[in-house]
């Protein structure tokens, strides 16, 4: 029998960065907020003296329980889709703080290229440049616009750079801490790369160069430099992450609740309002409404639109008609780059996770397009991110990947090789998007999410363009042997490439080109809100979690106005 529980303010489904900016927002503006996290609850305590890359890195302790919900994947309409089994290509978060725990910290604005891309490109390059296929829109708000919540958010997580990035948009503020260490292989790419023309900067860091005290009065502390912050939930305090900062301010107020294996199986929706969410207790197996004024989605891209799906929130988006929004401009990355082999050792055990040197020349439209098969670029950046033991094996093409010439490279290779790479844009097409399977479900009942997603003319393109520049940069910097990336065919879900996946629930100016506005608000219900990289039109050629944050801030500012005076806030 489902209980039905006493209304909140605002529920949130997933208490991760977007789940934890939300409730400590609402919260401090007096609203009750009850945050519904399907993982459990943890903090930098738990993680004391685990450097255990087995369990994390290698058998994913941090993410997403596949044995209870998954995806199904296909490359095109004609595959059958299957169930992926466990974790390759990208890695969810599940427990407090989501994937805001096991990030790595990089911490980037997306480009003023980016929220108006449709109409910046067909400015210069004219209409059509790609083809009708490519489905590219601008997405109803601008960089100007969003510029005081990225201040806000490098404010809240305390966001160390050094503002020297010349083709980034205009900032209102400096970072908040100076830039991590330049450390003797970042300046041997940052001399390489300027030499080439480039215009190298610090990576933005959510691991701190210096203790800091954010305006909340959450304390994040210095790095370490251990090299366990991918795949990691840090020890030391020391990189940002929800259950330092939000979580607690939210905490503090006292009118925000946490409740912990609760799996949001549906939002009930009335009219054109929603009333609340239906949710089950993992460990008890008890079912519960909870009613509230507003609904906040904030869990993971997927995950967010699934909801939306199985609660018929919207209109499916239909690849032959071209009709309905959700689930369509589902978009990834690609890892453009290449490898250099030197004869001197350097200290790559050691470093961060966003301890990076890096450029965007090569991003956005900060170059010339006009003879190339493809618009924007990637961020080109050489990381010290730490190499583990288990995961790191370089070696040489054509070398046997077991055996005594496999130990042997990987002991040689492993304080003497670097890797030059770019988180490449990606484009939607009208073939990639998200849907719900007709014959998986989870272990719920609930359908599971289905993915469509394959490779472009596009991204190949950009691919093998920026992995040469990359393999220049490689050769400028001594590298003995550099080996460019294999140019890509197919997309392959079981290796890991990326977690940044984007689209599916996307903004817009009009309720015909999206599924929320540009407060997040959902079109077809004004107290729903959808908040995450869903909203992203298209992805850039950088980390989407600064772009997230922002939109988590503008939403917040958002509901609380909607908790005033209600109806459309666009």
């Amino acid at each position: 029998m489902v209980k039905t529980l006493p209304k909140v303010d605002v529920v949130t489904v997933g208490v991760g960065w977007s789940g934890g900016i939300i409730a400590a927002e609402c919260a401090k503006a007096g609203l009750k907020v009850v945050g519904l996290e399907r993982g459990q609850k943890r903090g930098t305590s738990d993680y004391q003296q685990i450097h255990d890359e087995y369990r994390y890195a290698i058998r994913y302790d941090l993410m997403q329980d596949l044995s209870r919900e998954t995806i199904t994947f296909r490359n095109n309409r004609k595959m059958k889709a299957l169930p992926m089994r466990q974790l390759g290509s990208f890695l969810l978060g599940e427990g407090l703080g989501g994937s805001g725990t096991h990030w790595n910290g990089q911490t980037f604005r997306f480009l003023p290229y980016d929220f108006q891309i449709k109409t910046m490109t067909e400015k210069k390059y004219g209409k059509n440049k790609l083809g009708a296929e490519y489905l590219i829109q601008d997405w109803g708000l601008t960089y100007e616009e969003l510029e005081p919540y990225f201040d806000t958010f490098e404010k809240t997580t305390g966001i160390s750079g050094d503002g020297k990035n010349k083709h980034g948009g205009k900032r209102s503020n400096p970072y908040p801490t100076p830039a991590m260490k330049t450390t003797p292989l970042l300046k041997k790419f940052e001399k390489a790369s300027g030499k080439l023309g480039y215009s190298p900067y610090m990576m933005p860091s959510a691991n701190l160069s210096e203790p800091y005290k954010n305006p909340d009065g959450e304390q994040i502390n210095a790095c370490q430099y251990c090299g366990f912050c991918e795949r990691f939930g840090c020890e030391y305090g020391a990189k940002t992450s929800p259950e330092i900062t939000v979580v607690p301010t939210a905490t503090k107020t006292g009118n925000f609740e946490p409740r912990f294996h609760a799996n949001v199986v549906e939002v009930v929706k009335k009219g054109n309002k929603v009333s609340g969410v239906k949710y089950l207790d993992t460990i008890s197996g008890e079912e519960f409404i909870q009613p509230a004024d507003v609904v906040v989605l904030t869990s993971y891209v997927m995950n967010n639109a699934k909801l939306l799906m199985v609660s018929n929130i919207g209109e499916m988006y239909d690849p032959t008609t071209g009709k309905g929004t959700l689930g369509r401009n589902y978009c990834y990355q690609i890892l453009p780059g290449a490898s250099g082999f030197f004869d001197e050792q350097y200290n790559t055990f050691m470093g961060a996770g966003a301890l990076g040197m890096c450029f965007d020349d090569l991003n956005g439209d900060n170059f010339d397009h006009s003879d190339l098969k493809f618009i924007h670029g990637a961020n080109v950046a050489l990381t010290q991110t730490g190499t583990r033991p288990i995961g790191t094996n370089p070696i040489l093409p054509d070398t046997p990947t077991w055996g005594a010439e496999f130990k042997k490279q990987s002991i040689e290779n492993y304080t003497r090789s670097l890797g030059v790479g770019g988180q490449g844009a990606s484009i939607p097409h009208k073939e990639n998007y998200l849907s719900l399977d007709n014959v998986y479900k989870d272990s719920y009942g609930v359908p599971l999410l289905q993915m469509t997603y394959n490779f472009t003319d596009q991204d190949r393109a950009l691919h093998k363009h920026i992995s040469k520049k990359c393999g220049d940069i490689l050769k400028e910097m001594g590298a003995k042997t550099v080996v460019v990336n294999s140019e890509i065919d197919q997309y392959n879900i079981v290796p890991y490439q990326s977690t940044h996946n984007t689209g599916g629930t996307v903004m817009s100016l009009t309720p015909e080109e999206g599924v929320v506005n540009n407060y997040l608000q959902h079109w077809d219900a004004d107290n729903l809100f959808v908040v995450g990289a869903g909203n992203f039109s298209n992805n850039s050629g950088y980390n989407p979690t600064g772009t997230v944050g922002a939109l988590a801030y503008r939403c917040a500012e958002g509901i609380i106005k909607y908790s005033k005076k209600g109806g459309s806030l666009v």
